[in-house]
């Protein structure tokens, strides 16, 4: 069934007959004009269809769906719950970064008798759009992996971010929903404290799944409580510290629905991060923190913590991308990074035009090829980089020269 979308800079209507002649059964279409024969089905809004007909489909199907958004870590969340979830049922989990208002609605029609469990990643660029996304998923769990300094432009400033991320608690609360909250996090503790179905999960001794950082290398390695009491050490392949709170939400999840604690352990340890997520990658010449997914103040300045306190004979080196979609709060948000390199006492290498900016005498650069250039005759050699940037910046292009 192919659903002729549109948008600013493309309309599908026109290409509704291609996909019939290469095969698809039906042809959803808001033009009339493109009616070609009987297989097109001439809709009001094409969009407003596909998400009314993925609610329908969800709502055929009786299994818990876990919805997940937050400002830091939610898709690596996703994969780790996904990664516990899948060791004891057949489980869908969104795919890649498909976590918006056409992402959600693909997800939920990729639904089969078949599935057991569903996770649902949710994505936000302004106000009300979480509040949309669970009114087409219908979720019957939630989790908010944390409220950081993201898309401030669309979001109108940090109080935006709050209430449109927490649009998923007051969805769920109204519906008889179940949160997963982390317990060392006011503010997240704070907005779901009316919850009657709250399971808590971090390092506080109150929380409902506790566990705490190992010492361990340059990967992250925990512990935590098993549903007897028992203490469980996990040693995984995620780098920094700040996954801890993800990973105890893929326990927290296996542990709400009855996944055995040796399963939890096998999938955390065996799972493996990718897409430019809190990679390790051994170059040869150079140790790479590969983290240049995206960025925002907050993950910034969490994978500069972690790269500060990650124990290497190397000299450290933070190459830093701009952070885009902050608005006005911009140039103050890079001058707060730049500043904290230099507290942490991290050399550093600024890529992008607000970086360069606000950089001062400091080593910057327009941009990743200006920089490529500028390390043609000199590149890093056994160093320790963390390479971070918003998508926009392309950061892990510069991976070849190191």
């Amino acid at each position: 069934m192919f659903f002729a979308l549109k948008g600013p800079r493309f309309n599908a209507n026109a290409l509704a007959s291609q996909a019939l002649e290469q095969g698809a059964r039906y042809a959803v279409i808001d033009e009339p004009e493109h009616v070609v024969d009987d297989r097109c089905i001439l809709v009001k809004d094409v969009l407003a269809s596909l998400q009314h007909l993925a609610r329908h489909h969800r709502r055929t199907l009786e299994l818990p769906v876990l919805a997940i958004t937050g400002s830091n870590g939610k898709t690596t969340t996703k994969e780790l719950i996904n990664a516990v979830m899948s060791a004891s049922r057949p489980t869908l989990a969104t795919c890649g970064n498909l976590n918006n208002h056409i992402g959600v609605p693909i997800t939920l029609l990729q639904l089969r008798p078949s599935h057991r469990f569903a996770i649902i990643e949710m994505g936000a660029n302004k106000p009300g759009d979480i509040q949309e996304l669970m009114a087409i998923a219908e979720p019957t769990h939630g989790l908010i992996t944390n409220i950081g300094r993201a898309h401030l432009e669309g979001f109108g400033g940090m109080a935006g971010v709050e209430r449109t991320k927490t649009e998923m608690y007051r969805w769920l609360g109204g519906h008889s929903g179940e949160v997963f909250v982390h317990a060392d996090d006011v503010l997240l503790m704070e907005q779901s404290a009316g919850f009657r179905q709250r399971w808590t999960y971090g390092v506080s001794p109150d929380a409902r799944t506790q566990g705490g950082a190992c010492q361990d290398d340059h990967r992250l390695a925990f512990w935590f409580r098993t549903i007897a009491g028992a203490r469980v050490e996990v040693r995984t392949q995620l780098v920094g510290g700040y996954n801890l709170p993800n990973a105890l939400a893929a326990v927290a999840a296996g542990q709400n629905f009855g996944v055995e604690d040796a399963l939890i352990v096998k999938a955390i340890e065996e799972f493996t991060p990718g897409n430019q997520r809190s990679q390790w990658v051994e170059t040869g010449r150079n140790e790479v923190i590969l983290d240049a997914y995206n960025a925002n103040p907050t993950s910034v300045e969490a994978a500069l913590m972690n790269l500060a306190s990650t124990a290497s004979s190397r000299p450290k080196l933070a190459v830093l991308g701009d952070m885009l979609e902050l608005g006005s709060e911009g140039p103050a948000e890079h001058a707060r990074i730049i500043r904290l390199c230099d507290d942490l006492g991290l050399p550093a290498v600024f890529v992008g035009p607000q970086f360069k900016h606000s950089a001062g005498g400091r080593s910057a650069y327009k941009g990743v090829a200006e920089l490529m250039e500028a390390w043609s005759s000199r590149p890093p050699i056994g160093q320790l980089i963390l390479l971070k940037g918003s998508r926009g910046m392309r950061m892990e292009t510069l991976l070849p020269a190191l």
